[in-house]
């Protein structure tokens, strides 16, 4: 039997982010939960940090086929063991498996999307 409800990818310039960030106030406040704010501005390339997390929650929304979801309501944090786990608000029958990647230019995210056994 198959879990798999969809996968999603998606690929982003860490520089278009930097400029969003810097050009327009309220982007991080529409896009980024207060500890995901917290967690990025606290690395020393905060702006790959904010690049990957857009890029991981834009494959979420392709892997599960959200169209009326918030970017906000996506929420990606690290466990202790570094590996990415995303939350989404109102989301209970599935789970999100990511894979996150970035360099200076450019931020990665591949997200598969499973139904949850309980």
């Amino acid at each position: 039997m198959n879990n798999i409800i969809g996968v999603g990818t998606d690929i982003v310039e860490t520089e278009r982010v930097r400029e969003l960030i810097e050009k327009t106030p309220k982007f991080l406040e529409r896009v980024y939960t207060k500890t995901e704010v917290d967690y990025c501005n606290g690395k020393k390339n905060k702006y790959q940090h904010f690049a990957v997390r857009f890029a991981a929650k834009e494959a979420i929304i392709k892997a599960l086929n959200l169209k009326e979801v918030a970017l906000k309501d996506i929420a990606i944090k690290n466990m202790s063991d570094g590996k990415p786990l995303a939350t989404i608000k109102g989301g209970k029958n599935f789970e999100v498996h990511l894979s996150l990647s970035h360099s200076k230019d450019y931020a990665v995210a591949y997200a598969i999307a499973t139904k949850k056994i309980n």
